[in-house]
């Protein structure tokens, strides 16, 4: 069965297909730009910069290093500390800088309430940052 169109045999109407070669040329054409330009972008120009002697904007705060070895005394930095004299300790710190951060170790064997202990005392002379120190690697326990 032949198919023939309704149109009469000596008129030719146009096509109606897209001719994409142009679309292509363009396409390539901006391809290309963007392959020029971006490493342009990428790359910052190297400047010689001038030295010179500022001073910060804002001081960082004291930090007090507070650790609790296996047998349960206290350090603030590498200095041994009594119990007694530990919440002196801390008002001091506090006074002579209010934003102080108290970094707390405390070796696996402490037992919880020298912690706690130790914590409290920080807490009554006015040390509202504290923050424990561990040390990064797996976790010994598992999920609940």
């Amino acid at each position: 069965m032949a198919m023939g169109s309704f149109n009469s045999p000596g008129t030719h109407m146009p096509t109606a297909e897209i001719n994409m070669t142009p679309l292509v040329d363009v396409m390539l054409v901006l391809l290309i730009i963007f392959i020029i330009t971006t490493p342009l972008m990428s790359h910052s120009v190297t400047v010689d910069l001038p030295h010179a002697a500022s001073s910060p904007v804002m001081p960082k705060p004291m930090t007090l290093q507070v650790a609790i070895d296996a047998d349960n005394t206290i350090f603030i930095a590498t200095e041994a500390v009594d119990r007694e004299q530990l919440e002196a300790r801390f008002q001091r710190a506090v006074t002579e800088n209010p934003q102080v951060d108290m970094h707390l170790k405390a070796d696996r064997a402490t037992r919880y309430e020298t912690v706690a202990a130790t914590m409290s005392a920080a807490h009554r002379a006015g040390l509202t940052r504290i923050g424990f120190v561990t040390q990064p690697g797996t976790n010994p326990m598992p999920p609940l």
